[in-house]
């Protein structure tokens, strides 16, 4: 018996190295390719307001590196290409057994903290309420209550490019990250790893511009706050749904920013401080429903957080 277990302990300590091996391969690879691809296309003292539509585009490729290094590593290592299932790629796409819900929420949670944020943003800096700024955004108001509906449709669309990344980080970096470390130090250890991937954008004022103070470090700690939080939603409805597609329509829908109130937000109204209340607001209600999110799996039956992947 006691032979058993041991041999039992010295596969896992086995199995567990060559997880953590495949990880370091996979990690090194998004690094590599993402990092060098922007600072390929980014020129030096290039901000991201410089750029035109068309080279954001190019720069946001680098999107896709996560993917890539996805398939190198499972190439490299000899893992095959299971569409579905444990150890697979989870590019599969089920309904039964009410995994239509995941989907579902894929869609209404980037909209509900969105929403909030701005309802937050409102009240760190209520001076920035003006009921007439949408018709500065040039939006017809019979328009603006449709944004969400409309940021839903184009977040769906444009789908396949936060595919890139969530076929990277959900579909292959959290199940490595679990096997190697458990569930909760993963999550957070994902989400760090996530937000230092962003370093290069951050630093270019992709995400919080880069006129705040102590640019870029604090653009960094916040990017990899929001995506520990937003990372652990991700990750659920990937486990839940067994698919990365789940994570890839909320990854875009929150890219595209689903909301009605920004367009009562007026930063002229704010100017040196606004950026800073729309993050702090995003940052607290993603935070919220990240809670509320968590509170309700573990409530209703059949719904519970797994323990592993």
């Amino acid at each position: 018996m006691m032979t058993q277990i041991a041999d039992k302990t010295t596969e896992n300590t086995k199995d567990k190295k060559e997880e953590g091996r495949r990880l370091a391969i996979y990690l090194v690879l998004s690094f590599l390719f993402a990092w060098g691809w922007f600072f390929l296309t980014i020129r030096s003292g290039e901000t991201w307001d410089d750029m035109s539509a068309e080279k954001q585009s190019l720069v946001a490729l680098g999107m896709m590196c996560p993917l890539i290094a996805h398939v190198l590593t499972r190439l490299i290592t000899r893992e095959g290409f299971a569409m579905t299932g444990e150890g697979s790629m989870m590019l599969g796409i089920v309904f039964r057994d009410r995994k239509w819900i995941w989907f579902l929420l894929a869609f209404i949670l980037p909209w509900a903290y969105t929403e909030l944020g701005n309802v937050f943003s409102l009240l760190i800096s209520p001076e920035t309420f003006d009921p007439t700024y949408y018709q500065v955004l040039d939006v017809d108001r019979r328009i603006l209550f449709l944004l969400p509906a409309g940021a839903l449709i184009s977040g769906t669309v444009s789908s396949f490019a936060a595919f890139g990344e969530e076929g990277g980080w959900r579909g292959y970096m959290m199940p490595k990250l679990f096997s190697v470390m458990g569930r909760v130090p993963a999550l957070i250890t994902g989400g760090i790893i996530w937000g230092l991937w962003h370093a290069p954008l951050t630093c270019i004022g992709h995400n919080f511009g880069t006129d705040y103070p102590g640019f870029p470090y604090v653009g960094i700690l916040k990017m990899c706050i929001f995506c520990t939080l937003v990372g652990v939603m991700l990750t659920v409805l990937t486990e839940k749904s067994g698919s990365v597609w789940p994570a890839a329509f909320m990854h875009a829908i929150s890219n595209a920013h689903p909301a009605i109130l920004r367009g009562f937000i007026n930063p002229d109204k704010a100017a040196d401080t606004i950026d800073s209340s729309l993050w702090s607001g995003k940052l607290i209600s993603v935070l919220l429903v990240l809670i509320v999110f968590l509170l309700i799996l573990r409530k209703r039956n059949g719904m519970h957080l797994p323990k592993t992947v």
